[in-house]
């Protein structure tokens, strides 16, 4: 059976730790209007000129995925495109060029992976980032945003998710559903997330799968650990069942059978 956890208490909003500067050094670089790649433990910002024009994360979905999943570019497409340029950033250029997206539909996707992909390469690490000054990052027809919106959306983001269910083990762990099934209704967005949890995928993979951002898979994982749809696996091979109890001897049977032994070596 599926332990009940209690989730921990809520975070202060105004807890100075949250609302200073994520990161230090990203806030420096981008009053120095450096230009260049900030290497951190779970992503990496492209910075020209203090802004950030592209970001990548192993925990989000790339432009690609969300290009190619619903059918807005053919795979093929977007391939070939990658073939001919150094990097996706690029490679988006070179289709906007050749008039094979449509520049509201790209620069759409491109803001949707850089916040997503952002999200996570300024979450807290254990090792201090990594400046690369590079001049390959420029600003092109893309948009870019400023440092100080990509950190305000990601703090936005945090807060979020902690209101929605305060416990973050479900956002990397592989997720299993609930032995005591919930009855909470799900939404039809949410229910595509439950269908695809099967032990191994995390809110990543699912967020791949579905050709989605994974903060807004995120959104729904929380959601669906706070209603008691799903939990984290490591919590259930946490607890495993309990040893079955010994059999059960009646005494008086027990009692007689002494006896008669002992009746038996008079």
């Amino acid at each position: 059976m599926t332990a009940l956890r209690t989730p921990p208490p809520p975070l202060p909003v105004r807890d100075k730790a949250v609302t200073r500067a994520l990161s230090p050094m990203l806030t420096r670089l981008a009053e120095e209007r450096a230009t260049g790649v900030l290497l951190r433990e779970h992503g990496t910002l492209y910075l020209a000129e203090g802004r950030v024009v592209h970001a990548e994360s192993a925990f989000a979905p790339g432009l690609d995925v969300l290009l190619t999943a619903h059918g807005t570019l053919a795979g093929a497409a977007w391939q070939r495109a990658v073939a001919d340029t150094p990097g996706p950033l690029q490679a988006a250029e070179l289709l906007l060029d050749l008039g094979r997206l449509p520049a509201g539909a790209l620069e759409l996707c491109h803001l949707d992976a850089l916040y997503d992909a952002g999200y996570f390469a300024l979450a807290p690490s254990s090792s201090p980032g990594r400046f690369r000054y590079d001049n390959t990052p420029r600003l092109g027809p893309l948009p870019s945003v400023p440092v100080v919106a990509l950190e305000r959306e990601t703090l936005r983001r945090r807060l979020l998710l902690h209101r929605l269910w305060p416990d973050p083990a479900t956002d990397s762990a592989p997720l299993v559903r609930a032995e005591q099934r919930s009855a909470a209704p799900v939404t039809p967005r949410q229910r595509a997330v439950l269908d695809r949890v099967d032990g191994v995928r995390t809110a990543a993979g699912i967020a791949r799968n579905l050709g989605r951002q994974a903060f807004h898979t995120l959104v729904d994982v929380r959601r669906l650990a706070a209603a008691g749809h799903v939990v984290p696996a490591a919590q259930v091979f946490a607890h495993p069942a309990p040893p079955p109890p010994p059999p059960v001897t009646d005494p008086d049977i027990a009692l007689l059978k002494r006896l008669r032994d002992a009746l038996e070596a008079l």
